[in-house]
């Protein structure tokens, strides 16, 4: 039976202002109770994951939401290192990004991404999107006990 009442830690991994504005509303909109931690570039996201540096406070995520186009460090590379490292690769990854091209999904799952979504460029197409994202990872599926 779902349990509407978990809530979770989300991170964004995300350089584009206005899709972590996006991303927010979705949350607010959906009353989504989880919560969410951004940055924005790729070596950010590691040194979050990692707990180093001004991240050392950091929650350890039960979900990352990670984009393929990032500065310092593309997403493919976050989701190689995370997936290597025997502390992080039971967090679960959802590359959420607006690249639909073929070699970009086949290279994200070779690197064991747990799903690959296209970002909608419709906001309500978006806000939908992040909603049923939510509602797998919360009510469906069973994560790693933190």
């Amino acid at each position: 039976m779902p349990n509407s009442t978990k809530i979770i830690d989300v991170l964004l991994v995300e350089d584009d202002p206005g899709d972590v504005l996006m991303t927010r509303e979705a949350f607010e909109d959906n009353k989504l109770r989880n919560r969410l931690s951004v940055v924005s570039d790729g070596v950010s996201a590691l040194e979050f994951l990692r707990k180093e540096g001004e991240h050392a406070d950091a929650p350890t995520p039960d979900l990352v939401l990670l984009d393929l186009n990032l500065p310092r460090m593309d997403g493919r590379e976050v989701l190689e290192a995370l997936k290597a490292d025997a502390d992080l690769r039971s967090i679960p990854v959802v590359v959420l990004t607006t690249s639909e091209a073929e070699e970009d999904v086949v290279r994200s799952y070779s690197l064991h991404a747990n799903a690959y979504v296209t970002k909608p460029v419709d906001f309500d197409r978006f806000i939908e999107v992040v909603r049923q994202i939510d509602e797998f990872f919360v009510e469906v599926v069973r994560l790693p006990g933190r």
